[in-house]
């Protein structure tokens, strides 16, 4: 009884099953787009520089999506359908514009001057991670996707100094995949226009038209 209890209450796991459709398509995506991509670039990008410490909040990106992601779980189910759909709907559109629009960068410095535990790190990145199929930021998307159900939670509405913590981490973490040169500018703008277009499709709700007054002869 216990057993089938858990699962009823948490019966809303079966979202997860969406990995099953990300996680190969972006695969082939990271294993074919290798040549004849385009190149995303943009003039802001030349002004920002590589600075090795944003690689702590661009690796903790993983942690913070996770917990936030496990916190609507198991306290907020309606808030959790919500983080999901929209999260998954920009990822959706993500693996289509990467399939339809190869891209990737060239934005990485050749060597790293400095040597510390930072660029080690930062080493480690882009050895495992390639630097195409970036437009639009999916590092960019999931963070916005996270503030703003944190923002619509009731259970956060009196923890301010949470809220504003997540705000602050998830401002550096957009800012960290710039300054690594993981992203362009012009990636994290595509990934904020996309959560602009989504937003109003989940977290604003239909205006419900107001029922027609019957006019009775007095």
């Amino acid at each position: 009884m216990k057993i089938t209890g858990f699962l009823k209450k948490y019966s809303h796991a079966w979202v997860f099953l969406y990995g099953l459709i990300y996680m190969p398509w972006f695969l082939y995506l990271e294993n074919h787009v290798s040549k004849d991509y385009y190149l995303i670039h943009s003039p802001l990008d030349d002004y920002i520089p590589f600075i090795e410490y944003f690689i702590v909040p661009y690796l903790l990106w993983f942690v913070f999506i996770a917990v936030i992601v496990g916190y609507f779980f198991f306290t907020n189910k309606k808030g959790f359908y919500r983080l999901c759909a929209f999260m998954f709907t920009g990822m959706t559109i993500f693996l289509i514009v990467c399939t339809v629009f190869p891209n990737g960068l060239d934005l990485r410095p050749d060597t790293l001057t400095r040597d510390n535990i930072f660029t080690d790190l930062v080493r480690l990145v882009y050895a495992a991670d390639t630097p195409t199929n970036v437009l639009p930021s999916i590092h960019v998307f999931n963070t916005l996707s996270v503030i703003f159900a944190v923002a619509h939670d009731e259970g956060m509405k009196n923890r301010k100094r949470l809220k504003g913590f997540i705000y602050i981490f998830g401002t550096l973490i957009i800012l960290s995949t710039m300054f690594l040169k993981q992203h362009s500018v012009t990636d994290v703008f595509a990934a904020m226009v996309m959560a602009g277009i989504i937003y109003p499709f989940v977290y604003v709700p239909a205006r419900r038209k107001a029922p027609k007054l019957s006019h009775q002869p007095i």
